[in-house]
């Protein structure tokens, strides 16, 4: 099991299983929205996302897309905490490395949007990084078969 929360305590949430895949984003949004160089979300199949305390309020914020970007932070210190995103929508939490209590168990899957990584970021040697978004051809050899079944099921559900 993997504990995490906010800054303040206020909210904890609990994964009830590994994510399907943790992508590290470089894009210039994701850059603003965190104030840093790139996001890192575990995505994880929202109903394995269990509340152990508190209750995040959703904040809508724009987005690249125009469509708006649900996320949800704790109330009083505001750190996010998860996101909603793309054609999986509220199905699907991309839980905020950062906020778990054990980051380190969480290193990225995938390195996505390279083309705009701020300069000094150095992506491993043989990492999967694509310089804006990956293809369904990629998505088994990047999740596992496991993960690959598990994303299918939330896209088709």
């Amino acid at each position: 099991m993997r504990d995490g929360g906010c800054t303040c305590g206020k909210v904890r949430y609990r994964l009830t299983e590994d994510p399907i895949v943790v992508h590290c984003c470089h894009c210039r949004w994701c850059q603003r929205e965190t104030g840093a160089s790139f996001a890192l979300n575990a995505v994880i199949e929202a109903d394995r996302v269990e509340q152990l305390q508190g209750e995040p309020e959703c904040i809508d914020t724009p987005s690249e897309s125009g469509r708006g970007q649900p996320i949800f932070r704790c109330p009083s210190c505001k750190v996010a905490l998860w996101s909603h995103y793309g054609a999986v929508k509220d199905k699907a939490d991309f839980i905020r490395v950062g906020t778990l209590d054990d980051p380190d168990r969480c290193p990225p899957d995938v390195h996505i949007f390279t083309r705009s990584k701020q300069p000094w970021v150095v992506i491993p040697e043989g990492a999967e990084a694509y310089p804006v978004f990956y293809s369904g051809e990629d998505v088994v050899r990047i999740y596992g078969e496991d993960g690959a079944r598990r994303w299918r099921a939330l896209k088709d559900g």
